[in-house]
């Protein structure tokens, strides 16, 4: 038996996207860096693969991740999107979704301000990653009952909220 230290504990705050890889790479999810301030990877969802982009400003210290479930809004759809965009941003306390206008792709956007130093800790990197996919993985089906279950945004929403009772 292994009783050695677990190499996530061992990883100290360092600048955001590389604490991001070091993240991915400790959790074995593909990821490629995009530039000295850019990182693109993938996670697995509850309901789908979702790509993840962090995009680091060090003139603000602040970065950003985005994370993209693979939904591309058809323009018959994109004005009940939106209203449905509207109804779930409501319900979120950090960050908020959006449509790209370029593609109609779906997206959770969410950024975090770093103090003076620019640091990342390891708590913040996996707490923003997790909130990212939770946040995507807890609106997905409203997103999808609206775009192939004909239901109106409003339908959509309460369809993906239910909490479901018991246990099977």
């Amino acid at each position: 038996m292994n009783v050695g230290k677990n190499p996530i504990e061992e990883i100290h705050d360092c600048a955001p996207v590389d604490m991001l890889a070091q993240l991915f790479e400790a959790h074995g999810w593909p990821c490629e860096s995009l530039g000295e301030d850019e990182l693109s990877g993938e996670i697995q969802g509850a309901w789908t693969q979702y790509q993840l982009r962090a995009v680091w400003r060090q003139e603000d210290r602040v970065l950003q991740l985005l994370c993209m479930p693979d939904i591309r809004v058809p323009d018959a759809r994109l004005r009940s999107s939106y209203e449905l965009l509207a109804l779930v941003n409501e319900q979120l306390w950090l960050g908020h979704f959006d449509l790209w206008a370029n593609g109609g792709i779906l997206l959770y956007r969410h950024g975090v301000m770093l103090g003076d130093d620019g640091l990342l800790s390891l708590p913040m990197a996996q707490s923003v990653v997790e909130s990212a996919v939770a946040e995507c993985d807890r609106f997905y089906p409203a997103f999808q009952f609206l775009m192939w279950g004909d239901k109106t945004p409003k339908e959509a929403l309460e369809a993906a909220l239910v909490d479901p009772m018991g246990e099977a």
